[in-house]
């Protein structure tokens, strides 16, 4: 009844968003499923609509190219679950179920939405699976491990592939390598996953290249370092997908001497400003992009309101950030500063166990 009157009244009631958090249910944590809530796009404030339960570890999310489908790979079990998304409620129904690797942590469709592809960190690989055009998933028909490398000391470093992030074109897909310090580009070719030809960007020794990000322009990426709490801007190519270091600075205060991990990095829509989260010191580092070198500026650091923010995103247009503090079991909303990049937060704290991942669907008008 509420979705028929909003539909026909929607010059008068605010513009409603589907946000969807994953989250982890294993072990010590507190999650239930995926949490499904609508956001008020206007005040930036979410209400409950659903949990599905009965899963493990629902944790990283992603929806495919048409926004109808949602995604979610199940962290340290393995698999990946497919659902339809109802617009005019947003709650989900589950289709599909395919088995993985062991431990996936990302997955992306790709440019063409016929296939997704899944980072498995436990395996060290890379896999594909056909999306089909009904929103199922195919089983798992090709996987690729990125190279081995040798540290300084001379040992052999296994891989340990992040994240599977598209280029904004949707020609490359890059990959932050945490196992072996690089961020390495692939492609797809006649339905294989192929090592692109320029060589992998090489971070610094023990820095642990996790997450990645790009600049609306397509010409920078942000890579967020989680073992040696820094953040790497890169020129990027989008011609040939060649990576160039630009510099690498420090998420932290030179005074924090305390265990940190950066987990996230965020580059806002209007392309001004980089965030990245801070587990440890549970903070979102803020940095200004010089708009003609790319290259970051630090500008401080906002207090999470709770503890390990694994996660945060802004949502699609840019006006506000969502902290998801998986210890603090609590999703913080920060008001953006278009101008400054300034967090502020807006006094609204959602609570859900454990949240690991954020994933905002398309309006209903």
């Amino acid at each position: 009844m509420a979705a028929q009157i909003y539909s026909t009244a929607a010059s008068i009631l605010p513009r409603l968003r589907w946000a969807y958090v994953g989250s982890r249910t294993e072990d010590k944590a507190q999650g239930k499923g995926i949490s499904v809530f609508r956001m008020d796009t206007a005040s930036g404030s979410w209400t409950p609509v659903e949990v599905l339960g009965e899963m493990v570890n629902p944790s990283f999310l992603a929806l495919d190219r048409t926004g109808q489908y949602l995604y979610t790979v199940h962290g340290t079990l393995g698999g990946i679950t497919a659902f339809r998304i109802d617009r005019q409620t947003g709650r989900l129904t589950q289709i599909s179920h395919q088995a993985t690797m062991m431990n996936p942590v990302h997955l992306a469709a790709d440019a063409t939405n016929r296939y997704m592809i899944v980072a498995n960190l436990g395996s060290n690989v890379l896999a594909l699976h056909a999306l089909h055009a009904d929103g199922t998933l195919g089983p798992m028909f090709g996987s690729v491990m990125p190279p081995q490398h040798k540290s300084e000391t001379g040992q052999v470093q296994k891989p340990k592939p992040h994240q599977c992030t598209l280029d904004p074109s949707g020609r490359y897909i890059v990959v932050p390598d945490k196992g072996v310090d690089r961020v390495f580009v692939y492609r797809i070719s006649e339905g294989k996953l192929v090592l692109n030809d320029t060589p992998s960007a090489v971070a610094q020794p023990g820095a642990g290249p996790r997450h990645v990000d790009f600049h609306p322009k397509g010409s920078w990426a942000y890579v967020v370092n989680e073992l040696n709490s820094t953040i790497t801007a890169y020129h990027f190519d989008a011609q040939s997908g060649a990576l160039t270091t630009l510099q690498t600075l420090s998420t932290l205060p030179p005074d924090f001497k305390d265990k940190n991990k950066p987990a996230e990095v965020y580059v806002t829509p209007n392309g001004k400003f980089v965030y990245a989260s801070n587990r440890g010191h549970n903070s979102l580092a803020i940095f200004a992009i010089d708009p003609l070198r790319g290259t970051l500026t630090l500008h401080g650091w906002e207090p999470t309101q709770g503890r390990t923010p694994r996660y945060f995103c802004l949502d699609p247009t840019g006006t506000f950030l969502y902290a998801a503090n998986e210890n603090g079991h609590n999703v913080v909303t920060f008001q953006v500063d278009q101008e400054n990049g300034k967090l502020t937060p807006t006094g609204q704290v959602v609570s859900v166990g454990s949240p690991v991942c954020i994933v905002f669907a398309d309006y209903v008008a």
